[in-house]
């Protein structure tokens, strides 16, 4: 799930920075450039691990900051396929369920991979929302983000970015990933218990 990954990267270090010591303002400069940020077949750049060298410190005519070539590690995010993982169940409806790890929310349990036999209705507690149940044994089993749930990592996508998005569409994911709830184990940690 998380990977140390080794980055190249020509850096800018603007001349505010140059009284501060130099392994502290390029760290503070790759942070704002990394951190928190989708890198495509890479990951969610967690941290900065730690630099491995830094070269140059050339100040190039007409510009007053200085350029660095910095070789240094950063924990990414990237499941892998196949992988279990536990989340939160952040929205539910009748495409499927979004979930949640806290630090990534673009998880997506489509319809066809909910667990066999499951059906969306109406929240009881809330009619605007969704709730899906799974039918065991004459007995069902709501998914109601009471519990975390368990899920399979079946594919991880990196979308390319759009030119244009509408008004009304919800925001532009740089990482997505599709989940699985149809195989034993998986689904509301309580189904298990």
């Amino acid at each position: 799930m998380f990977y140390l990954s080794l980055i190249e990267h020509t850096l800018r270090l603007p001349p505010h920075f140059l009284s501060l010591p130099l392994n502290e303002s390029i760290r503070g400069e790759l942070e704002g450039l990394f951190v928190d940020k989708v890198i495509a077949n890479l990951g969610l750049v967690i941290s900065i691990c730690d630099i491995r060298s830094i070269d140059g410190g050339l100040i190039y005519p007409s510009e007053g900051a200085s350029t660095y070539t910095v070789k240094f590690r950063l924990v990414v995010f990237r499941p892998f396929v196949g992988e279990v993982i536990t989340a939160r169940l952040k929205e539910s409806n009748a495409e499927g369920l979004r979930l949640s790890l806290g630090f990534f929310s673009d998880i997506y349990v489509p319809a066809p991979l909910m667990p066999v036999p499951s059906r969306s209705e109406p929240d009881p507690e809330n009619q605007n929302q969704v709730r899906w149940i799974w039918m065991f044994d004459e007995q069902e089993y709501p998914i109601d983000g009471v519990d975390e749930i368990r899920f399979q990592v079946h594919n991880v996508s990196y979308p390319s970015i759009p030119l244009e998005q509408d008004r009304d569409s919800k925001p532009f994911a740089p990482m997505v990933i599709k989940g699985s709830l149809d195989a034993d184990g998986l689904g509301p940690i309580s189904w298990w218990i």
